[in-house]
Formats: structure tokens, C-alpha cells, sequence
């Protein structure tokens, strides 16, 4: 009896990656953090981060009420993820720990979160989300670790408070007007999008947070 035969197997399709858009209501460089050769979204937009894939790119826009809608703050191509378990505990990111005796982007640092060593409960390090004198924010706590996954970028730019105005892809705005997230977007927008970031010399960390300003 010869050997059973199985179909050929099909070409691998790459899937065209998803965009998320959202507003940077609050632009410090804590969230998303641009430095040090990274960009990390740590904190704030857990649904973003619990969904968002390998390849998949974020896109954070000005806000109105700073005089930026329609303004790109960054954007950034899913590169890697991680726990905030993983997260504090890689060398990469040490420096990401917030010191608020430093300068600015060491006070805004974005690795805040790590283990008690006695009750392995999950503590929050005196930082851009604790309250006064760093006592806890059990809120931001609570929203941050709903999702426990980081996202990390190689392959982004982040202009801060002096990015372009973004086009319209195809007839279509891709900017947000809620606190939410918009990513129902069509492969044709995705990849305009996507044109449109690569047509640009720049790259990495190009430009200081509006706040800081």
C-alpha cells in the first residue's frame, strides 16, 4: 500500500496588518514612550494593546483641544510584545524606569509596573501615573493591567508636538473624535496609510512632546 497523499499545500497569503487610531489626549512621552530607540505603549489603551498583532500599526493623532486635531503624533509598527512581568525585568528597559529627579525623559518613563517580593501583588512605581508623593492610583492601576501585555517598536516615528497634517486615504479621515479607538479600516486605507508613513525620511524619535512645550 502506498503512502497516503495529502493535498499540496496552499501558499501562505500575508494578511494585509490592522490600523488602530486613537487620540493622544495627553502627549508627555510617557504614553507612548519614544525613547531610547523604542517606542513602548505600556500604559493607557488596553483594548489597543490586548488586540493589536505582531505587524499591526498604531497611530496616535493630535487633539482638539490642543489645537492638533488632524495632526499625527506618532505611529508605530507593532514589532514585539511582552508581559509587564517581561517588561520589568528586561535589561533593554531598565532605563524606561521613571526617575522624576531627572530630566524629562527620565521622569516620564513608562516601566512602572513590577511584583512586591513578599506578597507578589503587582505595585505601581512612583511615576507619571501615581498620585502626589507616589501613592498608588488604584485607577489607573485598574485600567493599565486590564491588559497585561506591552507593545514595543523598532520601526516607528514619533513627531510629538510638531507632526503633519494627516491625509485622507481613499476619501476616508483615519483620526478618531472619541477617547476610543477606530480600527475598522479597509486593506486599500491600510496600506495608503502605511505609504504615506514610508514616504517620509523620518525615523525614530523626531520631535519633543507637546507638553513639554
Amino acid at each position: 500500500m502506498g503512502l497516503p497523499k495529502y493535498p499540496a499545500a496552499l501558499p501562505l497569503i500575508p494578511m494585509t496588518p490592522r490600523l488602530y487610531s486613537y487620540i493622544v489626549a495627553r502627549d508627555y512621552g510617557f504614553a507612548p514612550n519614544p525613547f531610547y530607540g523604542l517606542c513602548t505603549l505600556a500604559t493607557c489603551k488596553p483594548d489597543i494593546r490586548r488586540a493589536a498583532k505582531i505587524g499591526d500599526w498604531i497611530v496616535g493623532t493630535g487633539a482638539k483641544s490642543k489645537g492638533r486635531a488632524g495632526l499625527i503624533v506618532y505611529a508605530m509598527c507593532v514589532t514585539e510584545a511582552m508581559t509587564f512581568d517581561a517588561y520589568w525585568d528586561d535589561i533593554r528597559f531598565i532605563k524606561k524606569r521613571p526617575n522624576l529627579r531627572g530630566s524629562w525623559k527620565q521622569a516620564y518613563g513608562d516601566n512602572i509596573y513590577y511584583r512586591d517580593d513578599h506578597t507578589n501583588e503587582r505595585c505601581q512605581l512612583d511615576s507619571h501615573h501615581t498620585h502626589e508623593y507616589g501613592i498608588q492610583d488604584l485607577d489607573n492601576i485598574k485600567t493599565d493591567t486590564s491588559a497585561d501585555r506591552v507593545l514595543i517598536s523598532n520601526d516607528f516615528v514619533y513627531w510629538g508636538g510638531s507632526g503633519p497634517q494627516i491625509p485622507l486615504f481613499r476619501g476616508e479621515s483615519i483620526c478618531h473624535s472619541t477617547q476610543k479607538h477606530k480600527c475598522k479600516f479597509s486593506e486599500e486605507v491600510v496600506e495608503e496609510f502605511i505609504n504615506w508613513i514610508r514616504s517620509f525620511d523620518d525615523r525614530g524619535y523626531c520631535g519633543t512632546p507637546l507638553e513639554w512645550g
